[in-house]
């Protein structure tokens, strides 16, 4: 992971009233059940990559049945609101944070049952060391259940791609659904099944920059300040493009390590 500050407090609170408290990628509890269905969780050992503000492990052991939780990020801000949200929660017993630095993860090899992650593995360039290292510390028989955004293909971003990550101002690491299944399948792993996810948020993108610039959008600004309101509006139209030709196309990723 880039060891550059993405999320400060106004952009978390932006990210957290579009997409619920907690969460600071789209979807809520219902798109983590998705990303989930097909792994084991009830009673599982996890690991939360990249796990935010807190919301997703919360979710984790009191919807999905984890045993425990072991959530890392690499920015202090938002391990700080997690510990926050899991002590309001009653599940520090069952849920640990942990600020890491940027690299190999810093765990033992088979200590988890499944290695999640939502949509933030985005910020990590090496995706061939990522899938290794997921199937390093999982146990025989764990899985590896994530979603992400991609870019379908391993070319050179269009312009309109190229404008939309400048515009975004993150360390976006984009890669295809082609080389996420390589890299899993070079790590070891089986029962690789990447799902498209492109309709889904093409439609749920569409509503959320209508809510920031339709007639909400002065409640917005009083709430979250007229500059970040107006960037938000220039990033999600500049996002909504991409999505529309198919060339951002978040994922759904899984795969198992073989028992």
């Amino acid at each position: 992971m880039s060891a550059e500050l993405n999320y400060d407090d106004r952009h978390i609170a932006l990210l957290e009233a579009l997409w619920g408290e907690g969460y600071l990628s789209p979807g809520g509890p219902e798109e983590v059940a998705r990303v989930v269905e097909n792994a084991p969780v009830a009673g599982a050992h996890m690991l939360d990559i990249g796990s935010g503000s807190g919301a997703i492990a919360v979710s984790l052991v009191r919807d999905h049945g984890a045993a425990h939780v072991t959530g890392i990020d690499i920015e202090e801000p938002v391990c700080a609101a997690a510990r926050r949200r899991v002590a309001q929660a009653g599940l520090s017993d069952r849920i640990t944070i942990r600020q890491v630095t940027p690299g190999p993860l810093p765990f033992d090899a088979a200590s988890y049952d499944v290695v999640f992650s939502k949509d933030s593995i985005i910020h990590i360039p090496d995706k061939e060391a990522l899938a290794a290292d997921a199937f390093r510390v999982l146990k025989p028989g764990g899985w590896f259940a994530a979603s992400d955004w991609l870019i379908a293909h391993d070319d050179a971003p269009s312009a309109e791609m190229a404008a939309y990550i400048a515009q975004e101002d993150l360390d976006f690491a984009m890669a295809s659904p082609a080389r996420y299944h390589r890299a899993l399948k070079q790590a070891g792993f089986d029962n690789i099944t990447l799902t498209n996810r492109n309709a889904w948020y093409t439609a749920v993108a569409r509503e959320e920059l209508a809510r920031m610039s339709g007639p909400e959008r002065p409640e917005w600004e009083a709430t979250h300040g007229a500059d970040l309101i107006a960037e938000s509006i220039v990033t999600w139209t500049a996002m909504i493009k991409v999505l529309e030709t198919g060339e951002h196309c978040p994922h759904h990723l899984l795969a198992q390590k073989p028992a």
